[in-house]
C-alpha cells in the first residue's frame, strides 16, 4: 500500500484514542481495486482542526472521506472549512449519522462536495472510482442498507497496535426492530444478520491475533436467541484469560437458553448494556418503547444474584411527559436492582429522529448545537434541567467510576430515595466547586467526607475507614489530612472493612474484579 501519497484518505475524530473507527475500517475493507490507494488517518477530540488539516494536506490526497458523528460535528465543520479554504479543489465526501439526516440545513454539508447517506460501505468506493475517473456524480448519494453478505468485514483492517491497545468493535447484525422515537436505530430497518459460521470464523481469527476485548455494536444482541447463544458458546469454547465482551441487550429477553451460557462466564468477563430509559408506562408508550418492566426487573435481579455480569443500565431524563418526580421514581426503582452502573442520559433530538413530533405539545426546547440536548420542557424548566445535567456528571464521577464503593454504601444506607440523597449531594458539590468537570478525586473525596459527616451523621470512624479503604483501592498510599485523626495505621485498610461495608453500590469493571477478589480472600 502506498502510504506516502495516497489518493484517498479516510478520516474522523474519535472520542478517545482507545476507540477504533470501525466505520472507516469497513470502508477501507470494501475499497476493492482502490484499497492500495487509500489510507486511514484517525484523530481524537484533543486534535485541533488546524493540526488535522496539516496532517491531511501533507498526504496530498485527491479525496478525503470524513465520518461525522454527534461528538465530532463541531471539529469536523471547522476542519472542512479549513480544507476548502486551503485547497478548494480537494474533493470532500461526508458520511456518518450526523450528516445522513437534515443535510440540507447543515453548513458542513453545503461546504462538502458529496454526502453519502446511511451505509457507505459499498457506495463510497463506487463514488471514489467515478471521481478519480473524472465522472460526475450527484452531491447526495444514498448508500442504502445492503445485505451484510455483500460487505467485506472490517476485521482484517485492525492492526497489531489496534489489537493490543484499543477497543475492537464487531457486529453480528445491523438494524433494530424497535421504534423508540429518541433513537436513530428506529430508522434502521430491517435487521440484517451476518452468516453465523462466517462470523464465528472471523472472531476466531481475531482471537488468534491476540484480541481480548470485543465490543459488539449490535443494537439488540439477544434478538436472535440461537445466534446469540452460538456466540456465547464460541467464547466459552475459546476462552482466553483477560477476555472481555460487551453486548447491548434487550433487558426483558433473557430466557434460559441464554442464562445457561451466561452463568458459565467468570465475574467481570461480560458487560451488558441494558436500555431501561423509563419506568413510566405512559411515557414509554408515547415514545413507542416496548418493554415488559416486570420481566426486566426479574432479569436484572437474576444477573446480579447469579452471575458475574457487569450491568450498565441506561435512563433518560427529559422524555416527553416525564416529570422530575417520575424520573426520580424510575431512578430509585432501577437503583434497587443494583446494576453496577446507571447511566443518566439527557434526552437529545438527534437529526431525523421522530422525537421531534413532541416538541410543540410538550414545550420542548433543544440545544441547537451538538449534542442537541434538552434545555427545558413543559415538565422540566431550564433550572431543573441544569440540575439534572449536574446530577448526571457527578454520578459518573462518584458512582459509575467505582472509586467510592464503600463510602456510597454508607451514603445510601437506609435511604428512602437514593435519588433524593444524591440530588442533595449534587447541590452540595456544585455550591462548593461551581463546576462539574476538572475536579480532582481528592477534592471529591474530601467534599463527600464533609457532606456525610454533616448531613448523614455517619460516625466519623466508620466513615473515615470506608473512605480510606476506597482511596487505598484506587492506589493511594498516604492518608489525606482530613482523615489522619481517624487512621490508626498507615498500612493497608483491614479486610474486615470489606466485609462490613458491602459492595452494593455501582462499580466499574476494575473495581468489581478488585473487590470481588478481596471479598473472596476475606472468606
Amino acid at each position: 500500500m502506498n502510504t506516502e501519497c495516497p489518493e484517498i484518505v479516510l478520516a474522523t475524530f474519535n472520542a478517545r484514542y482507545i476507540h477504533t473507527a470501525f466505520g472507516l475500517r469497513s470502508l477501507l475493507a470494501n475499497m476493492g481495486s482502490l484499497r492500495s490507494r487509500t489510507v486511514i488517518v484517525e484523530f481524537d477530540l484533543k486534535t485541533s482542526p488546524s493540526e488535522a488539516a496539516e496532517r491531511l494536506l501533507t498526504l496530498v490526497p485527491q479525496i478525503v472521506g470524513l465520518s461525522v458523528y454527534i461528538w465530532n460535528a463541531g471539529l469536523s465543520l471547522e476542519l472542512v472549512r479549513l480544507l476548502k479554504t486551503l485547497r478548494p479543489g480537494l474533493k470532500i465526501v461526508l458520511g456518518g449519522p450526523e450528516v445522513s439526516h437534515e443535510f440540507d440545513r447543515q453548513e458542513i454539508c453545503a461546504l462538502a462536495d458529496h454526502i453519502v447517506l446511511n451505509e457507505g460501505d459499498l457506495a463510497f468506493a463506487d463514488l471514489c472510482q467515478a471521481l478519480l475517473s473524472g465522472e460526475s456524480r450527484p452531491k447526495v448519494i444514498n448508500g442504502g442498507a445492503p445485505p451484510l453478505s455483500m460487505i467485506r468485514p472490517a476485521y482484517q483492517e485492525y492492526t497489531a497496535t489496534d489489537i493490543k491497545n484499543r477497543i475492537l468493535y464487531v457486529e453480528a447484525s445491523r438494524g433494530c426492530p424497535f421504534r423508540c422515537e429518541f433513537c436513530l436505530s428506529s430508522l434502521d430497518v430491517p435487521v440484517r444478520q451476518a452468516i453465523p459460521d462466517v462470523f464465528l470464523g472471523q472472531l476466531k481469527d481475531l482471537l488468534t491475533r491476540g484480541a481480548r476485548q470485543f465490543k459488539f455494536v449490535d443494537r439488540t444482541f439477544n434478538l436472535d436467541l440461537k445466534f446469540a447463544r452460538a456466540i456465547l458458546d464460541f467464547f466459552l469454547e475459546h476462552w482466553q484469560p483477560g477476555l472481555f465482551l460487551h453486548f447491548e441487550m434487550v433487558p426483558d429477553r433473557l430466557p434460559e437458553v441464554l442464562r445457561e451460557a451466561i452463568r458459565r462466564f467468570p465475574p467481570g468477563a461480560l458487560q451488558f448494556e441494558v436500555g431501561i430509559q423509563t419506568f413510566n408506562p405512559e411515557v414509554a408508550e408515547r415514545i413507542h418503547r416496548r418493554q415488559n418492566h416486570d420481566r426486566t426487573e426479574e432479569n436484572l435481579r437474576w444477573l446480579r444474584a447469579e452471575t458475574g455480569v457487569h450491568v450498565h443500565a441506561d435512563l433518560i431524563a427529559g422524555l416527553p411527559g416525564e416529570s422530575l418526580d417520575s424520573f426520580a421514581a424510575g431512578f430509585d426503582r432501577l437503583f434497587a436492582l443494583r446494576p453496577q452502573e446507571i447511566q443518566v442520559g439527557i434526552l437529545k433530538k438527534l437529526r431525523g429522529t421522530p422525537i421531534a413530533r413532541h416538541i410543540e405539545p410538550f414545550g420542548m426546547v433543544f440545544n441547537p448545537s451538538p449534542p442537541y440536548d434538552l434545555l427545558e420542557s413543559r415538565d422540566l424548566n431550564y433550572q431543573t434541567m441544569r440540575r439534572l445535567n449536574r446530577f448526571s456528571a457527578y454520578w459518573d464521577r462518584v458512582s459509575n467510576s467505582g472509586r467510592f464503593a464503600r463510602t456510597l454504601t454508607l451514603l445510601f444506607d437506609r435511604a428512602t430515595s437514593p435519588f433524593e440523597v444524591f440530588w442533595n449531594l449534587t447541590e452540595r458539590f456544585y455550591a462548593r466547586f461551581h463546576r462539574i468537570h476538572s475536579i480532582s478525586t481528592d477534592n471529591l473525596a474530601e467534599a463527600l467526607h464533609e457532606y456525610l459527616l454533616e448531613e448523614r451523621t455517619i460516625p466519623a470512624e466508620i466513615l473515615s475507614e470506608a473512605l480510606l479503604g476506597d482511596l487505598r483501592a484506587a492506589g493511594r498510599r498516604d492518608t489525606p489530612g482530613y482523615l489522619r485523626a481517624f487512621n490508626h495505621s498507615e498500612g493497608e485498610t483491614e479486610i474486615s472493612s470489606v466485609k462490613r461495608v458491602q459492595t452494593s453500590g455501582p462499580l466499574n469493571v476494575r473495581q468489581f474484579r478488585h473487590l470481588t477478589a478481596q471479598t473472596a480472600r476475606a472468606h
